[in-house]
């Protein structure tokens, strides 16, 4: 009897701390993003008090924001277990046509729905090409950024639209403006999270990006239109990107050729430092938001601080590869 006693409370202690470890786990997986960011305004805050100052969390939401919106496309493509390397060259793109526009004489409000329905076309035809055509994700958006930066190049002949704020009231808002001192890219960035947070949890379409991602050969045998819903995600993906160029051209008063570059890689990086699988199917927005401002505090802390712009870059990188390893042990 002594023995099974024994037994017994060994059993329950070992059953104890897997439970406490089960709990742990579950408390990293929905709050880990979160607790890091903490730790990151705490441990840059201590070290530069200026940083937690209104006018520079302000600052930092005002930043994120160009991000923040690609981001928020990229989340939708990656869920389904795509990529969409094209995201900075739609910026570019559409960024140079308002800009174009704006500079000959066309009005704000013609001229922004415009490139809002460019950026939707020019995501439709990725989505197209993947859905239908059946080619890979990685090699498409590849192919139609170098494709979506070239015709940047020509149309503008590789020099910039400047001085476009100037007589453009409504465009100039978009970075210069506020509504009850938050400043109004913060605003789009907070509205576009809340509508596509109710797309893609409370709807039929937000179920089966999450479908197609999980399994898209069971997804289409459930009878969901993968195909619509593939090519949905890109069209997201190039409205977002378009939104963000809008916003970029604002405020950098002038649409550059190059303004995209590098720009996916940012988006990507803040997708999977929230959390989002790249092989599909898992993932949140709300992580995403978390991901997008954890960059955006690491670059303005670190500028704040002092620290060199290469060791900035190294810094990013090292963040980067580490969420990506953290997913992956999550995912085991």
């Amino acid at each position: 009897m002594a023995n099974l006693g024994n037994i017994y409370r060994k059993n329950g202690t070992v059953h104890g701390d897997s439970e406490k470890k089960a709990n742990l786990s579950n408390i990293y997986r929905k709050y880990g993003t979160v607790i890091a960011l903490f730790v990151l305004v705490l441990i840059i805050s201590i070290m530069n008090s200026k940083f937690l100052s209104m006018y520079n969390v302000l600052n930092v939401f005002r930043q994120v924001s160009i991000n923040g919106l690609i981001a928020f496309g990229m989340t939708f493509v990656i869920l389904t277990g795509g990529i969409d390397l094209s995201v900075g060259a739609i910026l570019a793109l559409t960024g140079m046509v308002l800009g174009l526009m704006v500079a000959s004489g066309t009005p704000d409000l013609i001229a922004i729905p415009i490139v809002l329905l460019l950026g939707a076309l020019l995501g439709w035809f990725n989505g197209v090409l993947i859905s239908k055509v059946k080619l890979q994700a990685f090699i498409v958006t590849l192919a139609t950024m170098t494709m979506f930066s070239g015709i940047t190049m020509i149309i503008s002949d590789g020099i910039p639209a400047m001085g476009i704020t100037e007589n453009s009231p409504i465009l100039n808002f978009f970075s210069q403006g506020d509504i009850l001192g938050i400043p109004f890219p913060m605003i789009v960035l907070l509205v576009v999270f809340a509508l596509l947070l109710i797309l893609l949890q409370k709807t039929v379409f937000g179920r089966g990006v999450y479908a197609i991602g999980g399994n898209e050969e069971v997804a289409r045998l459930s009878s969901l239109p993968t195909d619509r819903i593939k090519t949905s995600v890109y069209i997201i993906s190039g409205v977002m990107s378009a939104l963000a160029g809008v916003i970029l051209t604002s405020r950098l008063s002038s649409s550059q050729p190059t303004a995209g570059a590098g720009f996916e890689l940012d988006a990507i990086a803040a997708v999977v430092i929230g959390g989002t699988s790249l092989a599909g199917g898992k993932g949140r927005l709300f992580g995403t938001l978390i991901g997008v401002l954890i960059i955006g505090v690491l670059n303005n802390g670190l500028n704040i601080i002092g620290v060199s712009a290469f060791y900035q870059q190294f810094i990013k990188g090292l963040v980067i590869l580490l969420a990506v390893i953290l997913d992956r042990k999550s995912s085991r």
